[in-house]
């Protein structure tokens, strides 16, 4: 039950990056049961590869701690996290990850590899995933539904 509170914090970030043109993804951070960090995509407003939901959250969580170490936070993100999100939540010592929908194409949870759990790495995350998948997977089909018949009429008022 609290990871679905918790999700829902996460898809109002997801919300926000949407308001902005920004693909639907937010992430939130938890400590001791409140949220202490945010975060949602930013690449495009940035121009910054970096700026994704995950990332941002952790950086934030870091100044909040004045530490790269969140041994005590769990990360709720609405996509599962790709390689370099997986990279910064092994290296940030996350012990537990929530996420929603799977990343069939870049998710490096569960669907193309498993990072968060390499067996060489010196830390891993305990990973509950599919909370309010249907609706943070939802949420990435509209948005990318409506870019591509944005594009279609564009397209076709320039014929």
């Amino acid at each position: 039950m609290a990871d679905e509170v918790f999700m829902r914090h996460a898809i109002e970030e997801a919300k926000r990056a949407e308001a902005m043109d920004e693909v639907p993804i937010g992430a939130i951070i938890v400590y001791e049961g409140q949220v202490i960090a945010t975060g949602h995509n930013m690449r495009e407003s940035n121009q910054q590869s970096t700026h994704h939901a995950e990332v941002l959250a952790i950086q934030r969580a870091n100044e909040y701690f004045n530490s790269f170490r969140l041994e005590d936070c769990t990360l709720y993100v609405t996509l599962e996290p790709c390689v370099m999100c997986s990279g910064a939540i092994v290296m940030s010592r996350i012990p537990r990850v929530v996420y929603g929908a799977q990343d069939p194409k870049g998710g490096c949870v569960h669907s193309l590899m498993n990072l968060l759990n390499e067996p060489n790495f010196n830390h891993r995350c305990e990973v509950t995933h599919g909370v309010l998948s249907e609706e943070c997977g939802q949420m990435l089909t509209d948005f990318f539904r409506k870019k591509r018949l944005k594009k279609k009429s564009k397209s076709k008022s320039i014929e």
